[in-house]
């Protein structure tokens, strides 16, 4: 009787080589963006009245609680593949960014709304029901998991060891943990829609970008949670920190 060969173990590492990659690329074309509209970022933010930044606070905590229930709403409409949000966000941020500050203020719940379908729509795509409540809080933790026009932790690996499931005052406390992160990205985006007459170019592109941002770190955020549930948490953390780290640069 023969003895059939063995079959090779998926290879954990080459996947995880591809997430860091991906982890990596994600800030560039976001921050060559800002850039190209010009000016120094903090320059711009400081600038914002602080009136307006307490009501960006307040408008994405409001529009973090209703997005959780309206996202959910979206998945029933027609799938318009994986462009129909990026369009949507865009449609979004050139009528927001059109009409200054104000207008731009009003338009943060739908940008968020339409972001958070995207993420939910990234859930479903790596075989998770996004309607599962701790796939939900999830979903809502992606906002805290850095700024595209930041350079800390855009993955924030400690949610693979710690599933949180958010029912009744816990998720008003997580869109709480949530929110400020968020506000501040877009309390930058805003600051950039606010250069003349570029508003709503500025706008459009930057509502593309976030979005792409934001669907790209919820990709990776559930591939490394599949593969932490297939190959152990520990084993998955430590293969993606090597995989990110930069090497050492060692003078000849």
């Amino acid at each position: 009787m023969e003895t059939l060969p063995a079959i090779a173990a998926p290879d954990r590492r080459a996947e995880i080589k591809a997430l860091a990659r991906r982890y990596r690329r994600a800030n560039g074309p976001v921050m060559a963006l800002v850039n190209r509209v010009g000016g120094r970022l903090e320059d711009r933010l400081d600038g914002l009245p602080d009136g307006v930044k307490a009501q960006v606070n307040a408008v994405v905590e409001r529009a973090l609680l209703a997005a959780h229930g309206l996202a959910a709403q979206g998945d029933r409409a027609p799938d318009l593949g994986r462009q129909g949000p990026l369009a949507a966000a865009m449609v979004s941020g050139a009528i927001g960014g059109a009409g200054g500050i104000a207008t731009s203020v009003a338009e943060l719940p739908v940008t968020i709304t339409v972001i958070l379908h995207a993420i939910r729509r990234a859930a479903r795509e790596a075989g998770y029901d996004p309607d599962d409540p701790a796939i939900r809080a999830e979903c809502l933790r992606v906002f805290a998991a850095g700024s595209p026009l930041a350079t800390d932790d855009g993955v924030n690996t400690s949610f693979l060891s710690a599933r949180l499931t958010v029912t009744g005052p816990a998720l008003g406390q997580l869109i709480r943990t949530v929110a400020p992160r968020l506000a501040t990205a877009m309390g930058q985006k805003l600051a950039t829609q606010a250069v003349p007459v570029l508003g709503a170019v500025a706008g459009a592109a930057l509502n593309a970008a976030f979005l792409r941002y934001y669907r790209e770190m919820a990709e990776i955020r559930f591939a490394l949670l599949r593969l932490s549930e297939q190959h152990g948490v520990e084993a998955v953390l430590a293969a993606f920190a090597e995989a990110t780290t930069p090497p050492k640069v060692t003078r000849a």
